[in-house]
């Protein structure tokens, strides 16, 4: 397994100079509701407001700037749950990079449709991520393309850093972040900046019940195989990879828990942040504030994050949500 220093704050500062000309910085901005129901102040990270509606621009486009002429030429394929598929997309179209994006059935359709606007080839394979990445690994053989992985390289992981770079610059005194836990990209970049300046902070991961891969795997003590299920949280799905280089090691040594929620407390969040904040946010953009919601983080003090990581959602779905009209399966 790859060494956890395979990703340093230099590097996050490296690629925010990189992806600064492409990426918005977010705006923090303060929940009052929430902060006066929880009895802490509550700060929310708004990367729903991005270009692609995600924080996953972030590291595409710091992986996909540093690729060289005959990179670039070969083509890049991405495999993901939808907004890393989106993201690279839109970095690889504005470098004039052809582009292929596999992805399982169970991403929603307003994502695939988001991908083919952006200008890429998507193919559906299976019923898992694990299946997409079979289709894609084809590729990188066969057709010599270069894999821009969701989360599981030091690029993508610096990229994704550099939020925790801003939210430093907009709030110095973090006690505690919460931010949604997939693959591990973004919890790690973001705790490496955090930790650095402040190893008090606590960096608290938030994943939904329904097939929590990285979850199992720091549980296992290695990564796991964990069945992909459908979900509100979609953009969390999909495994860590039995290969996992680096994203496990960084989890293992700056996550300090991992709190998981249910279907049911992901839509409540989603429709209390749309009431409250006036936010749009998908369910595995919301999972921190339904930790927050329904009393999971303990010792909750001082000031508080929860990355709104994307507001990529079927808009006719968040509305049967907010009008508690959403039926689980």
């Amino acid at each position: 397994m790859t060494s956890q220093l395979a990703v340093t704050l230099r590097d996050i500062y490296r690629a925010r100079r990189t992806i600064l000309p492409s990426v918005r910085v977010t705006p923090l901005v303060p929940s009052p509701d929430l902060s006066h129901r929880i009895g802490a102040s509550v700060f929310l990270k708004l990367e729903t407001l991005q270009q692609t509606g995600s924080f996953k621009i972030r590291g595409a486009t710091n992986r996909l700037v540093r690729l060289n002429a005959d990179e670039r030429g070969r083509g890049v394929v991405a495999v993901s749950t939808g907004n890393h598929g989106r993201a690279v997309a839109h970095a690889a179209r504005t470098l004039g990079i052809r582009t292929t994006v596999c992805m399982s059935s169970l991403v929603p359709q307003n994502k695939l449709a988001a991908i083919r606007d952006a200008g890429a080839d998507v193919r559906i394979v299976g019923h898992a991520q694990d299946d997409a990445e079979e289709e894609a690994k084809r590729l990188t053989q066969e057709e010599n393309m270069i894999a821009v992985h969701p989360f599981d390289h030091p690029h993508i992981i610096a990229g994704q850093g550099v939020i925790g770079v801003e939210l430093l610059e907009d709030l110095p005194d973090i006690d505690c972040l919460l931010v949604g836990l997939s693959g591990g990209g973004l919890i790690s970049g973001i705790a490496i900046a955090l930790k650095a300046a402040s190893p008090q902070t606590r960096v608290i991961g938030v994943s939904m019940e329904r097939g929590p891969a990285m979850f199992h795997s720091i549980k296992a003590g290695k990564p796991v195989l964990v069945e992909e299920q459908k979900t509100l949280a979609d953009s969390l799905g999909g495994g860590i990879g039995l290969d996992n280089r680096y994203t496990f090691a960084l989890v293992q040594q700056y996550v300090d828990d991992i709190i998981l929620v249910t279907e049911q407390q992901i839509a409540a969040a989603m429709a209390y942040l749309y009431r409250s904040d006036r936010v749009i946010a998908e369910g595995g953009g919301s999972v921190g504030v339904a930790a927050l919601l329904h009393d999971l983080v303990p010792n909750v003090r001082g000031n508080i994050v929860c990355v709104i990581s994307g507001g990529n959602i079927d808009m006719e779905q968040f509305t049967r949500i907010i009008n508690g009209k959403y039926t689980f399966d």
